[in-house]
């Protein structure tokens, strides 16, 4: 950001050339007295220190303008994790702090701290029954598995697939190493009465789908069952439709390799009936002789992808850490149109740049934070908060015992329309009292003092439908009992969408909220105690 670079560069001449001005007059009076006592020498004036406020006077609208119409630029193609867009986004914000000399967090000088990833479709599966080839979606639906062959003579049909005291359908037949098939519902006996239940009524323990489609199969793996076939025709239509092809999903790479398991499928009625041909009438359970060969084969890719972590180390107290954090990714190409992502996390991703470059002007005035002050670019948010969770979980830099606070800022740029009252400098604040009184009450004066926002707490209500506290990294911290504050505009039309571009990001309101930011950090990172958390940690 060269405006800013530029102050910066400005800055440390006047000190040098104020110094060397000091110095001069300094030794000349000494000459003037050596010479004569009785001529009299004034002082050059010191020069006055720079405050906070001068030093939050630095982040522009100006400049946050100017780095995010690069940053939300089409050369970035919407910063897709592990896609080339966000390997040229941690280039562009390792080449600010490089330019800034703000130090990198990790040993050698590395911004980048890698995060395994892997990627998952949809498994390659086939399934042939007595010599008939079965499609997917077409007839079955596969939902887990194991890589493997599992060939066989024979598949245990165990009716409803029900273990209960009143009624089980593994009554006198082993499972252990079979294919086992179950159909949907729970069994009435010949007064029409439900059998569990006694009643009229069904216990309702198999009515929900999914419960069912857990239950069951639960069952049927706890005997030892190496494959589980759940016939429910009332659903297998819709279900087929949603998630017959698969989702391409992504998630963190796990350190160990996961136990086998079970394979688990929903058929449709013709695969069924070529296993039993009465299925929709027949409840019992039986040893059905029938060849069917199962073959499983995931479908996954490692890979990386990275955060990108500077800091400025603490004068007093450098092993308690303030962490600043945004999220450098977005959701890459659709259909050929590139989703920008100038609000989410656009603005955040700048504005933290703009708080890091006004901390470092304060460190090079000799006035450099008291804690030490990480600056975090996480990735994968969008994939399901990854990069922060690969933080806060598995590789912390910094301790999280010794971290006093996360800032976390994810779509600042923009107003929400959905707001008809109140003035439209305002920011939406989430979790600020969850953990620690001290920090929303720190939040309040600061603001107050120096950027007199309205803070609109609309998103903090525990009912709060949209679960917004939840939904960013910030998260990833406070379940570690680390106090946070998370600023957020709310939604918009362009949410999510191509239109999210940097024209329409209101930068004033940019400039101010990043102040707010900035001067809630100094005050985090200054005061003489660390803010107490007072409050019990609210995990799901």
């Amino acid at each position: 950001m060269n405006f800013s670079k530029k102050n910066h560069d400005f800055l440390k001449g006047n000190i040098k050339l104020m110094s060397k001005k000091l110095l001069s007059l300094v030794a000349i009076s000494a000459l003037l007295v050596g010479c004569s006592s009785s001529k009299q020498t004034t002082a050059a004036p010191a020069k006055p220190a720079m405050t906070v406020t001068d030093f939050a006077k630095t982040i522009t609208a100006a400049e946050l303008k100017e780095a995010l119409y690069v940053y939300a630029s089409d050369e970035f193609e919407g910063r897709d994790t592990g896609e080339p867009g966000q390997k040229k986004a941690i280039e562009f914000l390792k080449k600010h702090y490089v330019e800034l000399s703000i130090p990198a967090a990790l040993p050698n000088n590395d911004y980048y701290q890698e995060v395994p990833l892997e990627r998952t479709a949809a498994p390659v599966v086939t399934l042939n029954v007595n010599g008939k080839d079965f499609k997917t979606v077409d007839n079955f639906v596969s939902f887990a598995g194991s890589n493997g062959t599992i060939n066989t003579d024979e598949v245990v049909y165990v009716g409803y697939g029900i273990e209960d005291d009143n009624y089980s359908s593994y009554k006198d037949i082993d499972v252990s190493g079979k294919i086992v098939l179950f159909k949907n519902g729970e069994p009435k006996g010949k007064d029409g009465k439900y059998i569990i239940s006694g009643t009229e009524e069904s216990t309702g323990k198999w009515s929900n789908m999914r419960e069912e489609f857990s239950s069951k199969s639960g069952i049927a793996k706890d005997k030892g069952a190496k494959a589980a076939l759940y016939y429910n025709p009332d659903v297998y239509g819709m279900i087929a439709q949603r998630f017959g092809k698969g989702r391409t999903s992504m998630g963190l790479k796990s350190k160990e390799e996961k136990e086998d398991t079970m394979n688990f499928m929903l058929v449709n009625t013709s695969l069924a009936e070529a296993i039993v041909s009465d299925i929709a009438t027949n409840e019992k359970s039986q040893v059905v002789k029938t060849p069917v060969t199962l073959n499983y084969k995931t479908n996954k890719e490692d890979f990386n992808s990275e955060n990108v972590v500077a800091y400025i180390k603490g004068s007093e107290k450098p092993d308690e850490y303030i962490v600043i954090s945004a999220h450098l990714d977005h959701v890459g190409m659709r259909d050929g149109k590139i989703y920008n992502g100038a609000d989410d996390d656009g603005s955040g991703t700048v504005s933290l740049l703009e708080v890091a470059e006004a901390f470092k002007m304060a460190a090079d005035n000799g006035q450099g934070p008291k804690r030490s002050v990480v600056f975090l670019h996480v990735t994968g948010e969008e994939k399901g908060l990854l990069g922060s969770r690969y933080y806060t979980d598995m590789d912390p830099i910094f301790p999280l015992e010794n971290t006093v606070a996360n800032l976390n800022i994810d779509m600042v740029g923009r107003t929400d329309p959905k707001r008809t009252e109140g003035d439209r400098n305002y920011i939406y604040l989430i979790g600020s009292d969850k953990l620690s009184t001290d920090l929303h009450n720190i939040s309040e004066e600061v603001n107050k003092k120096y950027t007199n926002i309205e803070l609109d707490y609309t998103y903090n209500d525990e009912n709060d439908p949209n679960r917004f506290y939840y939904r960013s990294d910030h998260y990833n911290f406070a379940k570690n009992n680390v106090p946070i504050i998370f600023y957020f505009n709310g939604t918009h039309d362009d949410y999510h969408q191509h239109t999210d571009t940097p024209d329409k990001i209101e930068y004033d309101l940019l400039e101010n909220r990043s102040r707010l930011i900035f001067h809630t950090a100094w005050e985090l990172a200054n005061r003489a105690e660390r803010i107490v958390v007072d409050k019990a940690t609210d995990s799901e």
